[in-house]
């Protein structure tokens, strides 16, 4: 860790040394990087005693409902005062919603985040693209305090790494990653109830829209590209929603000779939420970025109008341009 980021995360801590009421936050369509990460910082500013508050704008998925606190989130920001909002996992300010982004209720801003180019938009910026998760981030925090952690901040900070390291299998997978795994289980947290929380709970609806998804299956003519596509009509004959798309884009990385694996999600008529996940080969925040999206080297998104047809010879194309 560089002296800068030891020098951030010390100001960081002399925020909550400072301050009492608290704001909690992160993107919209939380992963569990996002639920994690945020409920592991409000369950141990609680144990300190602070006065914490929650606010996603979309709601925590279901496969995180086990959680600590998860319960305690809330969908509309109260109105009231903040001292300090920790904005955690963001990549853009503006993925926060506009209940964040235009309030006047909120003194400052702590943005904590692994995303490569996050923008520097608080007072205090930790960003570190080569964390695994912004979990890391919260455990680093933390431990410089030399606070103890506590078992219900252990399990969200364990849940989020399983998750943004793709259960150790992806190339985030540092020796910080085991590192802090390894604490937190013997903090008491038990990797098979974590692992069926976020794998081995899905509901019915979940696999009969991933059925329809994979009956969309399309592969590149040079076979180092592959799409899957979720649309609204898809979503009605399944009773299915967004939130159970999770995890469908890896069906399409599995693929021999696939460098990189995408997934079209029709948001409404002639929109688009296009995701990318690389092996590594190509760097997809780049494809991304060219349509005003961003993330990750190996994982990003944008949104991208057009036709599913339109769409998909947009994306592809620049895909094929990248090689």
């Amino acid at each position: 860790m560089t002296e800068r980021m030891q020098a951030v995360i010390a100001d960081i801590a002399a925020e909550i040394d400072g301050h009492s009421t608290f704001l909690i936050t992160s993107h919209e369509g939380p992963d569990p990087d996002a639920v994690g990460s945020t409920l592991a910082l409000a369950n141990h500013l609680a144990a300190l005693g602070k006065d914490v508050t929650v606010y996603l704008c979309d709601p925590v998925p279901e496969n995180c409902s086990f959680l600590p606190m998860a319960d305690q989130v809330c969908h509309e920001l109260p109105d009231r005062d903040f001292e300090v909002c920790f904005v955690l996992d963001i990549g853009e300010f503006r993925r926060a919603g506009k209940a964040i982004t235009g309030s006047s209720r909120i003194a400052r801003f702590v943005n904590v985040d692994h995303h490569l180019g996050c923008e520097d938009f608080g007072v205090h910026n930790l960003i570190d693209s080569t964390a695994c998760a912004t979990a890391a981030l919260i455990y680093r925090i933390i431990k410089a305090r030399g606070d103890v952690i506590g078992y219900p901040t252990a399990l969200c900070i364990y849940t989020a790494i399983l998750s943004d390291t793709g259960s150790f299998h992806y190339s985030n997978s540092n020796p910080e990653a085991f590192a802090i795994a390894g604490e937190m289980i013997a903090l008491g947290v038990k990797p098979w109830d974590v692992s069926e929380a976020l794998y081995e709970s899905d509901p019915r609806e979940k696999i009969t829209l991933l059925a329809q998804a994979l009956s969309d299956l399309t592969i590149s003519p040079s076979g180092e590209y592959a799409s899957l596509t979720v649309t609204q009509e898809m979503y009605r004959q399944t009773g299915g929603n967004a939130e159970l798309t999770d995890g469908f884009i890896n069906f399409a990385r599995r693929i021999r000779g696939v460098e990189v694996a995408l997934i079209f999600r029709e948001l409404r008529e002639g929109e688009f939420k296009v995701g990318f996940r690389s092996k590594g080969k190509v760097d997809v925040s780049a494809i991304s970025a060219a349509f005003g999206g961003g993330g990750h080297r190996n994982a990003a998104g944008c949104v991208v109008k057009g036709s599913l047809a339109e769409v998909k010879a947009l994306v592809f194309d620049r895909l094929e341009k990248s090689r």
